[in-house]
This record gives structure tokens, sequence and C-alpha cells, in this order.
């Protein structure tokens, strides 16, 4: 009796057919398009773009989608040289983040940005 040596590379047992054919991975859906904002400092950060709101505080992260905000807020600190934006949830609680704004007047051109990005996904205002 003979006995045949193993397969080497790629090549199948002997008795079995090929091996099935190698299917390419479905190329990933790019994400939608859309207006985005943001506002750095040294330690926190504020996005707002087409997924919803992430706020990063001192290293720490929390994003939120857009269907699970029931409102997004904000304003100038009261010494007028950051921005402050809290977002609501529909079970009432609420998280907070504050950005620096340097120089100030950098916080103005942030107001108007995020006045026409918030109006573009939030248009009725909540």
């Amino acid at each position: 009796m003979t006995t045949q040596p193993p397969p080497y590379g790629n090549e199948p047992p002997q008795g079995f057919g090929p091996p099935p054919p190698q299917y390419a991975p479905t190329p990933a859906q790019p994400p939608a398009e859309g207006p985005e904002f943001m506002a750095v400092d040294v330690h926190n950060s504020i996005v707002v773009d087409v997924t919803g709101v992430a706020f990063e505080d001192h290293g720490a992260a929390v994003e939120f989608s857009w269907p699970e905000i029931q409102s997004v807020h904000y304003k100038a600190s009261p010494n007028g040289k950051a921005l402050m934006m809290a977002v609501v949830l529909p079970n009432g609680q609420f998280y907070e983040c504050v950005v620096q704004a340097k120089p100030r007047a950098q916080l103005g051109q942030w107001f108007a940005q995020l006045a026409a990005v918030l109006g573009y996904y939030r248009p009725m205002g909540w």
C-alpha cells in the first residue's frame, strides 16, 4: 500500500474538490454627511456632528446619539471665557461640558457655528 504525503500550501487533500471561493469583505458604508462643530481646549472637547453629541472631560468621554437626546442647551460661562453645553436625556439625566475659549473672541465664533449645526440636526429647536 502506498501512502500519499500530506498536502502542502493551498493544495486540497486528494479526493476533495477545490477550496471554496474567497469572498472579499463588503466595504463599510461611509457615514452620512452633515455639518460639524468642534470646540477644544487643553482638557475638554465638545463635538456635534451627524452621529450626535460627544463630550470629553479630562480624558473621560461620553457620546450621545441624536435619538437618545431630548434637548441640547448652551451658553457662555459667567465670566464670558468658556462655552458651557448640556445634553438632556428623556429620563431627565443631563450631562455638561465646559470648554475654555482662547482667545475670548473664539466664543462668538463657536456660538455662530453651533447655532447653525444644531439648527441643522434639531430644526425644531429641541
